[in-house]
């Protein structure tokens, strides 16, 4: 399930950033410029796919305490950027429209094909290589078929999500979206920091010992999403 939520989630945004993109240029005439944010796309995905096959290509050629160091220290990277990336986006969501416009919108004052085809890229590559490491820290020790059904299902939905978007039609709730992918994804990278402790453990480098190791999921799942739920308090306005 993790496997197919973090593709869902990471596949959607990078779908929202293409689809804000190309919405802005329809809307402003441009169209012939969809050429330019293709290229981008694609060669965010390229570059993605090579930090995933490397990714998985060195955890393949190790073995024993090296193998282990290596996939513990992927878990607790993925973990700390899971969460990371997490609050980043709910303090983004309100200007991100805003702020990708206005890049674009940029880019197409300078007349720069390469400045707009960046704004594809980055975005793109920044959520392709997040899920890279994600998809290599929760593939270990997990039936490589589940996680490959569930990331091809996870891809799916959210490409479907990122075409309605750009046609407007879809009726998605977007805050309740993030809200809920983030509740999961929250209690997902609690996993991978266990998980991460438990690859360290097997290596010599930390005890066996498991109430410590899935102490430690409660230790950060049960504060970190209290924060994330925290109501934010209003500033009062002085009379």
């Amino acid at each position: 399930m993790g496997t197919g939520i973090v593709v869902l989630r990471e596949g959607f945004e990078a779908s929202l950033v293409v689809g804000i993109v190309l919405a802005f240029l329809n809307r402003t005439g441009r169209r012939d410029a969809f050429f330019a944010v293709w290229i981008g796309v694609f060669a965010a995905i390229a570059i993605s796919v090579g930090v995933g096959i490397a990714l998985f290509a060195v955890g393949a050629e190790l073995e024993g305490r090296a193998e282990y160091i290596f996939e513990g220290s992927a878990m607790l990277l993925a973990a700390g950027l899971l969460t990371w990336m997490i609050f980043w986006m709910r303090s983004q969501a309100r200007t991100m429209r805003t702020n990708i416009e206005g890049r674009v919108g940029g880019a197409l004052g300078e007349g720069s094909f390469f400045a707009l085809a960046a704004v594809a890229f980055v975005g793109v590559l920044r959520e392709g290589i997040e899920t890279a490491l994600f998809l290599f820290s929760s593939a270990t020790g997990t039936s490589p078929l589940v996680s490959t059904i569930s990331g091809i299902v996870g891809l799916g939905i959210a490409l479907a999500l990122g075409y309605g978007f750009y046609k407007g039609s879809s009726r998605l709730d977007l805050r309740r979206f993030f809200t809920l992918t983030s509740a999961i994804l929250l209690l997902f990278a609690a996993w991978l920091l266990a998980r991460g402790l438990e690859e360290f453990a097997e290596a010599g480098i930390l005890p066996e010992n498991e109430i410590v190791l899935w102490g430690t999921f409660l230790l950060l799942a049960a504060p970190t999403l209290w924060f994330f739920f925290r109501p934010l308090r209003r500033k009062k306005v002085p009379a």
